[in-house]
């Protein structure tokens, strides 16, 4: 196909400059009234509702190509038709996602008194006491699977002190109103920019805790093995974790039946370390992402296999 002739390029950028602004708007307004409706009904109800329409109408996206792309690579051994199945799982898992952060406010009814009696059951729930009380910095990580956005409501809620590092919507207005419900759960927010480096650098020095995502491409970053393939990491975890010499934990939010969630968190990662005895940064973000590919490979279905993990 012949390329536009450089007038008629220069046209159509000008033109979408100039409706940015009004297509920012929209997006937000959309995303403002999507939250309110899905607060509207109870939580298994929106919650499977997003889950139904996610499942029928997801796999004719283009990104799902993507997903059967990943995972007949990772899965040679399945079928198409198994591959199907699992793409038509994620996508579910996506739609309660989305029907789940409108919620996110209303999730967390852990009780320590009756830990098997509410929506969210938590697997080491006496290490999450024991960092708040050690005086320790330590770091978490975690991955693109089941309800994610859990693991950091969870440590607010086991008054670890500390934060998360996430990255914001393109969205102007959609990243102000995002932001705006995470801080109700979710403190110590770290947005991923300029300053986070130095921002998460003081926190760990004050004693403070980490966590962050650590499961997709990173341009420029070492690579590791993950089912079998290379990838490129991001190595922040790990150059925290050499600079501080202090503890990694894995988290993971396991997706369970009836609109439940259970939270697990790792006793501490054995990472392993060069002649001067300071944790190896390829080393270590090798023994992380081996963690996290054992976790996708029990749950397949409820990690993010949408996105180009391998380029």
């Amino acid at each position: 196909m012949a390329r536009l002739p450089l007038p008629v390029r220069k046209a159509i950028h000008r033109l979408k400059l100039a409706l940015a602004p009004a297509v920012e708007v929209l997006v937000a307004g959309y995303v403002r009234f999507s939250v309110w409706w899905l607060r509207l009904w109870p939580l298994w109800l929106s919650a499977g509702g997003m889950a139904f329409w996610a499942k029928l109408l997801g796999p004719f996206f283009a990104v799902s190509k993507v997903a059967r792309r990943n995972l007949a690579a990772a899965y040679p051994e399945k079928s198409p038709a198994e591959i199907n199945t699992l793409v038509r799982g994620i996508w579910a898992n996506m739609g309660r996602l989305a029907a789940e952060f409108a919620q996110q406010d209303r999730l967390w009814d852990y009780d320590p008194a009756y830990p098997d009696a509410g929506r969210i059951e938590v697997k080491g729930a006496e290490i999450f006491q024991r960092l708040r009380d050690d005086g320790r910095p330590a770091l978490f990580f975690t991955a693109h699977t089941g309800n994610w956005e859990l693991c950091a409501i969870a440590g607010a809620k086991f008054d670890v002190p500390g934060g998360v590092l996430y990255r914001a919507p393109n969205n102007k207005r959609a990243a102000e109103l995002i932001e705006e419900m995470r801080s109700g759960t979710m403190p110590g927010l770290v947005r991923a920019g300029r300053d986070a480096g130095r921002q998460m650098a003081r926190m760990l020095a004050e004693g403070q805790h980490l966590g962050m995502l650590i499961d997709q491409y990173w341009t420029g970053g070492p690579e590791v093995m993950f089912f079998g393939r290379p990838c490129a990491t991001n190595p922040t975890l790990a150059r925290l974790a050499r600079q501080f010499d202090c503890p990694v934990h894995g988290m993971r939010v396991i997706r369970l039946p009836g609109a439940r969630f259970r939270v697990e968190i790792t006793e501490e990662i054995a990472l392993p370390r060069d002649g001067e005895g300071k944790i190896e940064v390829v080393g270590a973000m090798q023994a992380v992402t081996s963690v996290i590919e054992g976790w996708v490979r029990e749950y397949p279905e409820q990690w993010l296999w949408l996105h180009r993990r391998w380029r």
